[in-house]
């Protein structure tokens, strides 16, 4: 998908960070494309508390923050992960031309965010109350402020294809992620204007985490330049690395 050199920037899902990447970025920078992963507010080995994260527009702040200090004419390849679709969509209506294709790998794809609870619905994951640890608000009443997957949970959630010892490094590197901030993202713009960004769309077969009936249902409402298949679970970084190279260059 043209020259090698094009600058690809990763963005992580809820609870990862940009060590998820690790295998991908190898690859692509294996083959001379620059590389940048990205730790989101909370995430990863960024220092921010997820509980003191209380808007998207926070969380997103270091994908915003890089974009916007790309040299003059420079265009990026972003691919966003699980929730970091709406990263990669946010940047979309800040950035539309310093974005050339925007993949998303098993990731929420809504152009204006969660508008609605039918937008909720499709685009983020829904897990059984014994499989998260909730960290509460201060106040009664007051949302959770992160969420958490229960360890025992992590691998059948996320990567169940991946090997075993990969799930074992992922758990002891997941962290909670900052639920409000995620699920109140909303965006305000123009549709058509995001149509200019090629727009491509992983779908990935064995997903646990969010299900490929989310999936289709996303592709549906806002059908994307293509709809690319991997038979892989929600971590295809992870389990299928190699496939998931050939996919997005």
């Amino acid at each position: 998908m043209g020259m090698a050199k094009e600058h690809f920037v990763l963005v992580h899902g809820e609870g990862h960070g940009a060590w998820c990447w690790f295998k991908l970025r190898w690859l692509l920078e294996g083959s001379g494309y620059r590389v940048t992963c990205i730790d989101l507010a909370g995430g990863g080995v960024d220092p921010t508390d997820p509980n003191t994260v209380g808007s998207f527009k926070q969380y997103d702040k270091p994908l915003i923050d890089l974009i916007s200090t790309l040299p003059e004419g420079e265009k990026v390849i972003l691919v966003g992960h699980g929730a970091g679709g709406l990263s990669v969509i946010h940047a979309m209506h800040e950035f539309v031309d310093r974005i050339s294709q925007a993949f998303f790998v098993a990731a929420t794809m809504l152009p204006f965010g969660f508008q609605t609870d039918e937008d909720k619905n499709d685009g983020l994951p829904t897990l059984p109350e014994n499989e998260i640890e909730l960290t509460l608000g201060e106040a009664a009443g007051d949302p959770p402020t992160t969420v958490a997957l229960r360890p025992e949970f992590q691998r059948e959630r996320l990567s169940q294809q991946s090997p075993e010892e990969e799930s074992v490094l992922a758990s002891m590197l997941m962290r909670p992620w900052p639920a409000t901030a995620i699920s109140t993202a909303s965006f305000e713009g123009d549709d058509e204007r995001l149509n200019r960004v090629k727009r491509i769309f992983i779908k990935t077969e064995r997903d646990h985490m969010l299900d490929p009936e989310q999936q289709d249902s996303m592709i549906k409402k806002w059908p994307p330049s293509e709809v690319l298949v991997i038979d892989t679970d929600h971590s295809p970084f992870l389990s299928a690395p190699e496939q998931l190279f050939n996919l997005i260059h």
